[in-house]
């Protein structure tokens, strides 16, 4: 890794200056790793706090042919915001402003290191809230949100990030200042740059500032646990209640040993018995409360179903929701290094998921945990293994691959809402063919033209083979 040119350090020097650039490595070394656990020395850092200065670092950045990685709090788990190659790390986290919000028209428009939290807290004055929830929302920016397609539990019902923005101001790779979409629900003018920018984690364009699309906040929830005898049957129960009109907001399934698990960590009140649960929330007016809450319990039911409970109160919610909160805890606790996947297939393929990876797991004799929103199929399969066993990594490898090959066999994707970073970089070409795959490298090649952004994720190689 070459040295940063004198030039370019004069040039960033100029447009941030003083404690807005870093180069001593101690000081870079948090910006150089996220949640991934990967870690890469960047050889500056960056904190910018306008769109402008960010054309001028991307137009310092092609100048001296430099690295640039975008960064909002690094919550991301697959590597996406580790400077590999060294160059730049440009942070986002002082362009956190909520520059309006129009309740009239469900609009909130924010910069791009505004964390999730702080706008949700905006748009509630309102009535309001921006669909994605993932876990890291009080800590996450939006920008990370968008760059990964956040979603969480209920984009079952509200969508994900990519369905919930209206349009971005962006600098593409080649330092050209873009402003996507509009501020209506309807927009058919032009290509639609918005939706290929969100999830296209910086390999494009750096998104400084967002319209997001806000929803009516519902007036009232209820929550249900639905405990069956095994996850057969429970994965059966998630195609009955989504075939049904009411679709619930949140709709979460924890197999077998996820409940063993979090039961052993802590005991929720489960009953004994019980192979696999759903944890399903349903929303709406006060009005519409009960006969939602009766075709979703009705669907429920079923061969295998052990119990069903609904909350009539907050605390009996947040009763219900126990076994699903103590079950990170419970995973880490055993298996620090775990490889959790977030894969997805559709919803009438879970029980064939499910059951392909109880096989893989007998087969591999790796231990494989499933939880997740099983209302859109994704699913986080977690293959717990001791690390200081060499047999059982490169078990995990193996295991892996194959957990990949079941998933597209069953027309599922590699990853619902975690993204592709550098974990499936080279897994990608499994999933997505040559040709589509060439068609998406030139549009990098437009819009990156040198390939300074973010390189190395996102899209494999061109030698890599499927």
């Amino acid at each position: 890794m070459t040295a940063l040119a004198p030039g370019l350090l004069r040039r960033l020097g100029e447009v941030f200056g003083g404690e807005r650039l870093l180069t001593d490595p101690a000081d870079c070394l948090p910006y150089g790793y996220d949640n991934s656990k990967r870690v890469a020395l960047p050889q500056a850092v960056v904190f910018a706090q306008t769109h402008e200065e960010v054309q001028a670092l991307v137009a310092a950045c092609n100048e001296f042919r430099s690295v640039l990685v975008t960064r909002g709090r690094g919550t991301n788990t697959t590597g996406a915001t580790v400077p590999i190659h060294g160059g730049i790390v440009l942070s986002l986290e002082r362009m956190n402003r909520i520059l309006r919000l129009s309740p009239g028209d469900r609009l909130i428009e924010c910069e791009a290191g505004a964390l999730n939290g702080d706008v949700q807290a905006e748009a509630a004055k309102h009535g309001l809230f921006w669909a994605p929830d993932p876990t890291s929302a009080g800590y996450s920016t939006v920008g990370g949100n968008l760059a990964c397609c956040a979603g969480g539990p209920r984009a079952v019902k509200y969508g994900t990030a990519r369905d919930n923005v209206l349009g971005l101001r962006a600098v593409t790779g080649a330092g050209v200042s873009l402003k996507t979409g509009c501020t209506t629900t309807k927009g058919v003018v032009g290509y639609d740059l918005t939706r290929l920018l969100v999830g296209s984690e910086g390999t494009l364009a750096v998104i400084t500032e967002a319209t997001l699309k806000l929803l009516p906040q519902p007036q009232a929830r209820r929550m249900l646990r639905a405990c069956y005898a095994d996850v057969s049957a429970a994965a059966s129960a998630v195609s009955r209640i989504m075939g049904q009109p009411e679709t619930p907001c949140a709709l979460e399934l924890m197999d077998g040993e996820a409940v063993r698990l979090a039961e052993e960590y802590q005991r929720t009140g489960v009953p004994a018995g019980t192979g696999a649960l759903l944890l399903v929330e349903v929303d709406g007016s006060p009005e519409s409360l009960e006969a939602a809450v009766a075709a979703v319990s009705a669907a429920a039911a079923g061969p295998g179903l052990v119990e069903l409970k609904a909350a009539a109160t907050a605390a009996e919610a947040e009763a219900l929701w126990a076994c699903r909160k103590v079950l990170s805890p419970s995973l880490r606790k055993i298996a620090p290094k775990k490889v959790n996947e977030d894969v997805a297939v559709p919803v009438t393929r879970i029980p064939e998921l499910i059951g392909g990876l109880r096989e893989l797991s007998r087969r591999h004799a790796i231990r494989i945990v499933n939880f997740g929103h099983a209302g859109n199929g994704n699913i986080h399969v977690n293959l717990l293994a001791d690390p200081e066993d060499p047999a059982q990594m490169r078990a995990i490898t193996a295991c892996l691959h194959d957990v990949f090959r079941l998933v597209l066999s069953l027309e599922g994707t590699l990853s619902g809402e975690h993204g592709v970073g550098i974990e499936k970089r080279d897994y990608v070409g499994w999933e997505i063919a040559a040709d589509t795959l060439e068609t998406m490298r030139a549009l990098k090649r437009t819009l990156d033209p040198l390939g300074l952004l973010n390189p190395g994720k996102c899209l494999p190689d061109a030698s890599a083979g499927r």
